[in-house]
């Protein structure tokens, strides 16, 4: 039985410090090096990704953009990105734009695979000025603060995103999906107390459809998925097991087959070294 083991990265592959540890990084790497087929489905670009997984090998392609796109590590692209279009982003734009609470991040993918990221203001709050703090002078992104999205590039824009606070984010989302058919995701964030993040990609997209087309892509009949937060719940539901880490949301139990233990020891790594030499 061919299996895809896949995880989200942020509250469960990654520990506390926002990091692979070096016993996860060890155990993964030696997994793969067999055989195993073991990657993530994460909202984060490549940009960050990489650095993350620098001392981890994985041999799968990697879901990167919440299931926008799948990464070709070797070959250092992007393939099958999946972008909204001009007119959905025109109409995400304006309703923010007339909204004024969410001031989101917008992708522009380059045609050399580089993301030029937007921000309409450079009077960032505290959260995104350590989000991009954070990201900056990253080989693979770049961003353009204080510069509104280019209606030229309305037909590149891969993704918007955005935090505040929950009344915010969730009132953004709602009157989102009352005017798009776009995928509209919001959740709390990881890693600061009362902030609430949301993403909008185009219809269709999602960690699942991502993982789905995985799966086709290495014929896997078995796929294993991971997850702690809202947005993973789409992938665990399509998984044929799906596992929840022990720090993961009320929510995200609900749905999953398993709880294991929590992302700051090594607990999704450990649980793919059994569940490999049983089944793999």
């Amino acid at each position: 039985m061919k299996t895809l083991y896949i995880t989200d990265l942020d509250g469960t592959f990654l520990n506390n410090q926002a990091q692979v540890s070096a016993e996860s990084a060890r155990i993964i790497t030696g997994l793969s090096r067999e055989g195993a087929l073991i990657s993530v489905a994460t909202a984060r670009t490549p940009a960050t990704v990489e650095p993350l997984m620098r001392d981890t090998y994985t041999a799968a392609e990697m879901v990167v953009m919440t299931g926008a796109a799948l990464w070709n590590r070797p070959g250092h692209c992007y393939e099958g990105l999946v972008v909204p279009g001009a007119v959905r982003v025109s109409a995400i734009v304006d309703c923010l734009g007339r909204r004024g609470d969410v001031h989101p991040f917008c992708y522009v993918m380059r045609p050399d695979g580089h993301l030029d990221v937007y921000h309409d203001t450079a009077n960032l709050n505290s959260a995104e000025a350590r989000f991009v703090a954070e990201r900056s002078n990253l080989p693979l992104k770049t961003f353009m603060l204080g510069h509104q999205l280019p209606e030229d590039d309305y037909d590149r824009t891969a993704l918007f995103f955005g935090m505040g606070s929950q009344d915010a984010i969730v009132g953004a989302a709602d009157e989102l999906r009352g005017i798009t058919d776009c995928y509209v995701s919001y959740y709390k964030d990881t890693y600061t107390p009362d902030l609430w993040l949301i993403e909008i990609f185009a219809p269709g997209v999602s960690k699942a459809s991502g993982i789905e087309r995985l799966r086709s892509r290495l014929g896997a009949d078995r796929v294993v998925a991971f997850g702690d937060n809202l947005n993973d719940i789409p992938m665990l539901q399509a998984a044929d097991v799906a596992v929840a880490v022990d720090n993961a949301l009320p929510q995200t139990k609900a749905v999953a087959d398993i709880i294991i233990g929590d992302n700051d020891h090594d607990a999704v790594a450990r649980w793919i070294a059994d569940d490999y030499r049983r089944n793999g």
